[in-house]
């Protein structure tokens, strides 16, 4: 019988969608289940973008584009990346791709070699740390914890980082936890990458998601242009999952290494999804900005709601969607009182360890839902743990 390659032991998963489809089948036997494992908007994608795909279907757009993306949609991407992260950002540094997560992948692949070391945020983004062990590297984990705002520790972060470190990764505003990096954190890492001359990639997917203050990006800092990897996509701020929409920028001797990447992989990203993107980031914002308003709603909500439940504490995210509690104190571990939820208590969402060691002692609840269901989750919870 042919064998799987080892490599593949190393690769990790989702939890995400593995909690969806046990709740999926719960639903099936007749289960009531509110959904808040799901990092996905709850909101359909703005009829604006939507009417966009449509037209460009009708114009043909369905044929294989360059692989790098449609020069006019890498014009509009440069373009607003030098408005919204002041630096001027030429098309010739942006690679686009179907999703955000290529861009991951590319860099590791493109960036770092055998007996290097990547550091990445742990409770972060499962991917990361997936790809890292895939590719045979090492992965060294930067905790990221409650008593720090769940922010990288640029003290620790100093320790971590060798001369073998060759990427750091860093999430802002984050997934899991809904931390935001400070200006003074991000100087802090900028100062560490250029002491120890290596790249940073900055997962931006949550760029347009920050309740109070303004974003921050690490791009934007001197000196950070040229070894700094930005990934951002029309997911979430746009709601736009299923479109599968990412891009990435470079430096632009890095670029055509991506489009390559992108040539022996993808091909290409689909085409009227491109026309598509190109509405989102130069069309109207209004229904982003009702989006945003509502998920700070739901976030009060649902803070507020778990820290009035027994031994339960829940920080308040200054971005993202998701809420990341402590809950040591029921004595359960993160693993337990998830399936404990999942299967008893008729709430899906996940163990932080689904994030990293660094995780457990939380859950991640995903707080795209109504303000009714979260209300009723909360219900569940409060009473799943009291016994009833």
């Amino acid at each position: 019988m042919p064998k799987i390659a080892k490599c593949m032991e190393r690769l990790g998963t989702e939890t995400a969608f593995e909690v969806l489809a046990r709740a999926k089948e719960l639903e099936a036997e007749g289960k009531s289940m509110i959904h808040l494992e799901i990092g996905e908007p709850d909101f359909d994608t703005p009829k604006n973008i939507v009417d966009a795909a449509k037209g460009a279907l009708d114009e043909g757009w369905t044929h294989y584009g360059p692989s790098a993306g449609y020069p006019d949609f890498r014009e509009v991407i440069a373009d607003y990346i030098s408005r919204t992260r002041g630096v001027d950002t030429d098309a010739d540094q942006v690679v686009v791709t179907p999703g955000a997560k290529p861009i991951i992948f590319f860099t590791i692949l493109s960036c770092v070699e055998s007996g290097d070391e990547v550091v990445y945020p742990n409770p972060g983004f499962p991917i990361y740390e997936s790809m890292i062990n895939y590719l045979g590297v090492k992965a060294v984990a930067a905790p990221l914890l409650q008593k720090n705002d769940f922010r990288m520790d640029v003290g620790e972060l100093k320790k971590l980082v060798n001369k073998n470190t060759k990427l750091i990764i860093i999430n802002s505003p984050q997934n899991p936890t809904g931390g935001v990096l400070t200006e003074g954190d991000l100087e802090g890492i900028a100062e560490i990458a250029q002491a120890y001359d290596c790249w940073v990639l900055t997962d931006e997917v949550y760029s347009e998601m920050v309740y109070e203050g303004k974003f921050k990006s690490i791009y934007s800092l001197p000196g950070m242009k040229e070894r700094t990897i930005l990934l951002e996509g029309a997911s979430k701020t746009f709601a736009m999952t299923g479109w599968r929409l990412g891009y990435g920028i470079m430096p632009q001797f890095l670029q055509p290494h991506f489009t390559r990447m992108m040539t022996n992989s993808c091909s290409m990203t689909c085409a009227f999804t491109q026309r598509a993107g190109i509405e989102a980031l130069t069309g109207p914002k209004d229904d982003v900005g009702k989006m945003m308003a509502e998920f700070k709603k739901r976030r009060d909500v649902i803070v507020a709601g778990l820290n009035e439940i027994p031994d339960i504490k829940c920080l308040l995210p200054k971005g993202a969607f998701y809420v990341f509690p402590d809950i040591t104190a029921t004595g359960k571990s993160s693993k337990e009182l998830e399936q404990g939820l999942l299967n008893e208590g008729g709430v899906a969402c996940l163990a932080g360890t689904s994030f990293g060691e660094y995780g457990e002692g939380h859950l991640r609840f995903s707080y795209a839902n109504s303000i009714e269901n979260i209300q009723e989750a909360l219900n569940r919870v409060r009473n799943y743990l009291a016994g009833g």
